[in-house]
């Protein structure tokens, strides 16, 4: 099937495949490793395989372009961060031949990135980008990548967990500028991500059944969703309807910026000023879709539905949002103790001589005496 000549100084080796002749270079003068090399070429071709030699001449860069092409096929929203992944993975990938990306190597990543100080969450990003990278190498036909090395993924531990108390929130709202205040009042009540209120203009509004409707291809999982507006949003809906009637710079935006001329942009220095005013710390307007979830569960709102609401398409991701506080365990179990003793056949059970807290710190306090 193939022969080993001598060119120049090196071995080289020809075998076919489908009748289709390759040549390649052995890069070495010994004859037992330009015979080995022949014999595992022709082992890969009697199992159907495609040569090592055509995954030898692809490079990560190409496998890169490919990857965003894929993202703007297939127009999906995280375009600017996988581009962002890419960046730091060129630093160290670029450039490398594709049988070279090794676990090793990949573990070196790791450890430069923790050193430059990036998160464990980022760096996963970035090693999901990758894997996608070479999964669709592998599937292209003809495949560009023969094999997916392992690739190790880090423990997140850096999950935000902030959520609003009422009180905390209305003295937020307060704080704000009046064009931010019914903004985070429809993010409060509805848990919608602050790309979707923003976006949000009056022709997905219907006032008069009191219906806000977010059409597929505007929400991050492409899925239609709709919410009612109970009394207070209706107000703030009407409020935002008299500001542009009254506004002669009109803008299809429900909630329009400080001017009045577009959409609002960035406001993390009036959010961050007022949250400084009021004293509640450091919190993140994300913190008002976990408060939004967790509002309607302890509200009595089935949880399918508060999903259907707030867009949340995976139960994993939703129980991460459906924050559990210390005042919840406490209500848990006064909730429980109240649903005991409407039981008849529920009895208090007597242990020794005394049945109540102060009876057992009394006999502590005995006990500690004759001590």
């Amino acid at each position: 099937m193939g022969c080993i000549y001598r060119r120049g100084k090196n071995y080289s080796i020809k075998y076919y495949r489908n009748g289709k002749p390759y040549v390649e270079s052995t890069h070495t003068d010994k004859l037992e490793v330009a015979k080995r090399l022949l014999k595992k070429r022709e082992g890969e071709i009697s199992e159907g395989k495609i040569p090592g030699i055509c995954f030898d001449k692809v490079k990560f860069d190409e496998l890169a372009e490919d990857f965003l092409a894929d993202y703007r096929i297939n127009q999906k929203k995280s375009l600017d961060r996988a581009g962002l992944s890419l960046e730091h993975l060129k630093e160290i990938f670029g450039g490398m031949k594709m049988p070279e990306l090794t676990t090793t190597r990949i573990q070196k990543y790791i450890e430069k990135r923790i050193d430059e100080g990036a998160k464990n969450a980022t760096i996963n990003r970035e090693l999901s980008a990758l894997k996608r990278i070479l999964n669709l190498g592998k599937r292209q036909t003809p495949p560009k990548v023969d094999r997916v090395p392992y690739i190790p993924m880090l423990k997140e531990n850096n999950t935000r967990k902030g959520f609003f108390e009422h009180a905390d929130f209305i003295a937020l709202r307060d704080a704000l500028p009046e064009y931010l205040k019914g903004f985070v009042s429809f993010a409060y009540k509805t848990g919608w991500r602050k790309s979707e209120i923003i976006n949000l203009k009056w022709e997905q509004a219907d006032l008069h059944n009191g219906i806000v409707r977010l059409e597929v291809g505007d929400t991050k999982n492409d899925e239609a969703r709709t919410v009612y507006l109970d009394k207070e949003l209706r107000e703030v809906f009407a409020f935002q309807r008299e500001i542009m009637r009254k506004n002669l710079k009109v803008t299809p935006y429900i909630f329009p910026n400080w001017q009045g001329t577009d959409k609002i942009s960035d406001f993390r220095t009036a959010w961050n000023s007022a949250c400084e005013r009021v004293k509640i710390g450091n919190r993140l307007f994300h913190d008002l879709r976990r408060t939004a979830v967790r509002n309607m569960v302890r509200s009595g709102v089935p949880e399918r539905v508060v999903m259907a609401i707030s867009g949340h398409k995976t139960r994993s991701v939703f129980d991460r949002y459906n924050i559990v506080s210390d005042g919840d365990l406490r209500l848990a179990i006064e909730k429980q103790e109240a649903y005991l003793k409407t039981q008849n056949s529920y009895k208090t059970v007597t242990f020794g001589n005394f049945r109540t807290i102060e009876d057992s710190r009394r006999l502590e306090g005995t006990a500690s005496a004759c001590l």
